[in-house]
């Protein structure tokens, strides 16, 4: 049976994860994954795939979240997420996190649920009106569960999800007042000091907390045609970059440094000399085109990709790998999060038997 025990309970902890919905992109790297393979080395690192959440807007299509659950594991190695250093769950394994969001969900007014942010534009880019299901508004509880069930200090996320963290902040609190006495004036830092089952976890935003896709104005998105993949060739990386829009029409036109193509040189150009003479030519127009420098952009961003694409290749095909990967994560997450379980039943009365769980 694989060890159950958390890779290093010392270290601070943290949680992070993505939803399956598709392959890992850029966005997901810049505005997440680079942070959390730096943390390796340094926390307690729990990294989820919300396969339940998947259902939300995609219940019809089982076989298909499935598929997207292991290609994400996938992803997450050849971008060096180490299984050896990190614990790589899926949330329908670990049941603590399910009984964790009907108990949270007794703590958020449903409004408070509908004036999340992150979920009235979900609701307005997948064009879902009013035909979506119950438990799509419930995932935005379900998410405080995920996080929440392994008492992390810290979870590196997306500008775009700092909402969803803010939720899951007030329910952290809520819970700590509610049934473990805190008192509202405590800060939050505080509240395990005076009795709380749940830390309030901070959000840690990367470098780049929203990057934009290649159309040159929404967020990269698989859906939205507009990301860059870790598979992608040199090829279909320069084709991508190419199209990134700035609306700037002669290398002599003093340029924007604040445009897409810019937060691309920001974000992928590793050096900061270059970087600083690209803006200030640019922003000169001393004859600097915008083609110039999505030419150095698509290089740069192919000497990122190249390595991952070749580690990704050791593990296509091999969905055996990949489920025992899985299996040894689900392990050690269940026994985090049914102490954390425990611990919540306890302080508000539901705390009758034990119970311990194992993987098939």
């Amino acid at each position: 049976m694989p060890d159950s025990t958390p890779l290093d309970a010392s270290r601070p902890r943290i949680l992070t994860g993505d939803t399956p919905t598709g392959q890992l992109h850029l966005g997901h790297w810049v505005g997440s994954v680079k942070r959390r393979v730096e943390l390796q080395d340094t926390h307690d690192c729990y990294f989820i795939l919300a396969n339940l959440h998947a259902f939300t807007t995609r219940a019809d299509r089982a076989d298909e979240i499935r598929r997207d659950t292991l290609e994400i594991v996938r992803d997450y190695l050849a971008m060096g997420i180490d299984p050896k250093r990190a614990t790589i769950f899926l949330q329908s394994e670990v049941p603590a996190i399910s009984e964790l969001t009907f108990l949270f969900a007794m703590l958020l007014p449903f409004n408070r649920v509908m004036r999340n942010p992150t979920l009235k534009d979900e609701i307005k880019v997948k064009n879902l009106g009013e035909t979506y299901s119950f438990g799509f508004p419930l995932y935005a509880v379900g998410q405080t569960a995920d996080i929440l069930a392994f008492r992390p200090v810290g979870v590196p996320v997306g500008e775009d999800q700092v909402p969803h963290l803010e939720l899951t902040r007030e329910v952290a609190r809520r819970f700590n007042q509610m049934y473990c006495g805190v008192v509202d004036t405590v800060e939050d830092d505080d509240h395990e000091r005076e009795g709380g089952v749940f830390p309030i976890p901070r959000a840690e935003v990367g470098k780049v907390g929203r990057l934009v896709g290649t159309d040159g104005v929404n967020k990269m998105s698989k859906s939205l045609g507009n990301a860059i993949f870790i598979t992608d060739t040199a090829k279909q990386i320069r084709k991508k970059v190419s199209k990134i829009y700035t609306g700037r029409q002669s290398p002599t036109e003093p340029g924007d440094v604040g445009n897409a193509l810019f937060q691309y040189v920001e974000a992928f150009i590793e050096d900061e000399g270059r970087i600083a003479e690209l803006k200030d030519r640019y922003a000169r127009g001393d004859d600097l085109g915008d083609g110039h420098v999505k030419v150095e952009v698509a290089e740069a961003i192919d000497r990122l990709i190249a390595p991952m694409r070749e580690r990704r290749k050791a593990f296509e095909g091999d969905d055996d790998r990949i489920i025992a990967i899985l299996r040894d994560g689900c392990e050690r997450a269940n026994a985090t999060a049914e102490a954390t379980l425990a611990l919540a039943k306890d302080a508000c009365g539901l705390g009758f038997f034990k119970r311990s769980l194992s993987m098939a």
